[in-house]
């Protein structure tokens, strides 16, 4: 088992206060988008390999999903079939966020 890059929410809100260059992708499914969404590029984890590139590899990238599941599997595969190294997993994905930083977020 290779070592993930994570970033927390925590990290995520202070590179999203100082406008930090990032790219923020979700992978979850158009229907939990439309629930809730801080604001990432939707591509669903079905869809990545049609949208490769859509994804950066000259800045960070964090990828998240619900929990921080899907996303991994997705850094996981980006960086073994197509020699991403700058991915980042969100811990705990969008329901840390909501526990965390924005309360409001609606969780499901």
């Amino acid at each position: 088992m290779r070592f993930m890059k994570e970033k927390t929410v925590e990290e995520l809100k202070i590179m999203m206060d100082e406008n930090a260059d990032f790219q923020l992708i979700d992978v979850r499914e158009p229907h939990e988008y439309d629930i809730c969404h801080i604001n990432g590029l939707l591509i669903p984890m079905g869809e990545i390999p049609d949208n490769i590139e859509k994804i950066a590899k000259d800045k960070t990238v964090i990828i998240h999903c619900r929990s921080g599941a899907r996303s991994g599997r997705v850094c996981d595969y980006l960086e073994e079939n197509y020699g991403y190294s700058n991915l980042y997993n969100l811990q705990g994905g969008i329901l840390a966020w909501a526990d965390k930083i924005d309360t409001s977020l609606r969780k499901y």
